[in-house]
């Protein structure tokens, strides 16, 4: 089951990183455009700004879940050292327990957020603001999901190794 769940959230994470690199090519594109219209054309376009927000919304939020797979997520990595690794163990899955139970509450309730956009309108583009607004369900349960497949993964004992090493010396002769 770890073999699988590892396996998993790698395949997972090489999606959402493939996606989240295509939306910050395509947010450096539109403000590069941006710029350029600025001080150079002077074409006055009035959506660059408005798109590279919404692209910055949905690339930080996707990456949430990349973190999560990596464990590169804020973490209380500090105070959990502090325990002997039988207690170290049940804390850390008890923080990935909870750390899941927020995200669903996040993309549960996410989805009246993204809902409640759908009536509004973005003005400059002329559409829904619900496909914007549908950034917090949609990473919400994608955090849920890696956050099961990790906690599958290390059930607790990723930090069992020592968090710092000690140098190797090499003689010098």
């Amino acid at each position: 089951m770890q073999d699988w769940a590892a396996i998993t959230s790698e395949r997972v994470n090489k999606v959402v990183e493939f996606v989240v690199a295509g939306l910050m090519l395509a947010l450096v594109l539109d403000v590069w455009l941006g710029v350029i219209d600025r001080y150079y054309f002077r074409w006055q376009l009035p959506w660059p700004e408005t798109l590279a927000r919404y692209l910055m919304i949905w690339a930080a939020m996707l990456a949430v879940s990349s973190g999560i797979a990596r464990r590169d997520h804020i973490g209380l990595t500090a105070f959990v050292m502090i325990f002997p690794v039988s207690v170290r163990r049940i804390v850390l899955i008890a923080v990935d327990v909870l750390s899941l139970a927020l995200f669903l509450y996040v993309a549960w309730y996410g989805i009246a957020f993204a809902q409640s956009g759908a009536p509004r309108h973005a003005m400059i583009f002329g559409m829904s603001l619900a496909p914007f607004y549908a950034a917090i369900p949609v990473s919400a349960a994608l955090c849920s999901v890696q956050l099961v497949l990790v906690l599958l993964r290390d059930l607790g004992g990723h930090l069992d190794k020592p968090v710092f090493s000690e140098p190797v010396l090499e003689d010098a002769q």
